[in-house]
């Protein structure tokens, strides 16, 4: 297939506005496409893939009317998980999107509407997870990941509450879930941690009773800047047990 140019998505875009009534111009007032019907106007920014320069441009363009579209072609992207964010971002900024289908007889199609991004209705579909975000900082006893790492082991509020464990095995010696809790161990994770034993650091002694592995051990060198603090922390409930 031969190179796509911008003059490819024009005619199917004007066709497209024409269908609707508008009347349109191109290449005017550093417009690639500006279209109108009575007092409402419409400008269509044209680029052959999605870029940062296509969204600043577009952006820019609303200083003139709040009916700004990109124009692209339909990208292999589309099919991907990637476009629904990008879709996302492109409904943040109040743009709108117009998809050209370089077929046999090339045609374009609004995908999406420019409207006024409604922050309160975002923020209320995203209570879950900014639940899950808060209860997992508050899980969290010290900051020892690096923000922007990629590939990396991250220490989460669950490694934690198992590294709490394996300090308290460590420390004690083989014990049952019940008595872990009351050593500080997590109220609700304790016996989940302990039977799904994700990491290996743990192996039951007996029916009820658990101990630490080597594996476990290790963590605890692994990671011992948090487990330095836990071992304080089990040494002060050893004094009150």
């Amino acid at each position: 297939m031969s190179k796509i140019l911008e003059t490819d998505l024009f005619y199917p875009v004007k066709s497209l506005l024409e269908k609707n009534e508008f009347k349109v111009c191109s290449e005017i007032e550093h417009c690639d496409i500006a279209a109108m019907k009575g007092e409402e106007l419409i400008i269509v920014e044209l680029k052959t893939s999605l870029n940062i320069e296509l969204l600043l441009q577009a952006v820019k363009r609303q200083r003139i009317t709040e009916n700004v579209f990109i124009g692209i072609p339909r990208l292999k992207v589309m099919s991907q998980k990637k476009w629904k964010d990008l879709c996302l971002l492109i409904k943040r900024l109040g743009l709108g999107l117009i998809v050209v289908y370089l077929v046999a007889e090339p045609y374009a199609e609004v995908i999406i509407e420019p409207t006024v991004f409604d922050i309160i209705k975002s923020l209320k579909q995203g209570k879950s997870k900014r639940r899950k975000l808060i209860k997992e900082f508050s899980g969290r006893t010290i900051d020892n990941n690096i923000g922007g790492s990629t590939g990396k082991k991250i220490l989460t509020a669950y490694k934690e509450q198992s590294l709490y464990i394996a300090c308290c095995l460590s420390l004690i010696g083989p014990l049952s879930p019940k008595e872990l809790r009351l050593y500080g161990a997590d109220r609700v994770k304790t016996n989940s941690i302990l039977s799904k034993n994700f990491n290996n650091w743990f192996y039951r002694v007996r029916n009820g009773i658990y101990d630490i592995t080597e594996a476990g051990k290790q963590a605890l060198i692994n990671y011992q800047e948090i487990t330095d603090i836990h071992s304080k922390l089990i040494e002060n409930k050893i004094k009150v047990v």
